[in-house]
């Protein structure tokens, strides 16, 4: 059974930065693309950001050169570095591998 346990959100400044990471269990994790997404209050769930097996890589406009996905292959994790936060990134992000969703970790930008 495969399982996505996302972590590493909380409050942050805007110009602040965090680090989200999505550890899978229950699968063969370097299989598989990785992507993050979010949903904030009242909108529709967005792509992020992708990582494929072989560490090709595409963002959501909105977040190209803030935003950096990688993952740890090893360590069956995916983590989204995140700069220059701004209030229009608050949102829930979600980690997704294979249609599987994990629990989302909650980001909020505000002074």
């Amino acid at each position: 059974q495969v399982h996505l346990v996302e972590s590493g959100g909380g409050l942050v400044q805007p110009g602040g930065s965090l680090r989200l990471s999505c550890a899978v269990s229950g699968t063969i994790f370097s299989r598989y693309t990785v992507a993050w997404y979010r949903q904030a209050p009242g909108k529709q769930r967005e792509l992020v950001a992708r990582i494929t097996t072989v560490y090709s890589t595409n963002y959501a406009d909105s977040v190209k050169g803030r935003f950096a996905i990688s993952r740890d292959n090893a360590k069956n994790t995916a983590y989204l570095q995140m700069y220059s936060l701004n209030s229009e990134d608050t949102a829930v992000y979600y980690c997704n591998v294979i249609g599987i969703w994990g629990q989302g970790t909650q980001v909020t930008v505000s002074s």
